[in-house]
């Protein structure tokens, strides 16, 4: 058995109630709570949550987290994310295995998604 279980993940953020809406709206997060400075979100079993930044260095280029996603649409899900301020890096990807894509979402997190063949 083991001692440790997996909590959540967190990321500071800018602006948690924006960035809170971005993970619902554009990758369909459950919301559980949210603040101006901490909101909680679920997927399944994993939980994330955002804390605001103490200071304006929220993703240090070259030193961001990588959130990977499975999505049953890729191009449906770039388009939304997009218009919720994230920027796609590079193009979408078409793989033996499927489709991928990197995007940065507006505080400079990177995300990946993965759509299946």
């Amino acid at each position: 058995m083991a001692t440790a279980s997996f909590r959540w993940i967190l990321q500071l953020h800018r602006d948690v109630p924006k960035a809170a809406r971005f993970y619902a709206q554009g990758l369909d997060f459950s919301l559980n709570v949210v603040t101006l400075r901490w909101a909680e979100l679920h997927s399944g079993h994993i939980k994330l949550a955002l804390m605001q930044s103490p200071s304006d260095h929220v993703a240090e280029k070259g030193y961001s987290s990588l959130l990977s996603f499975t999505v049953t649409d890729i191009n449906t899900t770039v388009t939304k994310l997009m218009a919720l301020g994230s920027q796609l890096y590079g193009t979408i990807k078409y793989e033996i295995h499927g489709k991928v894509a990197a995007m940065k979402c507006p505080d400079g997190y990177m995300l990946g998604l993965y759509e299946a063949a």
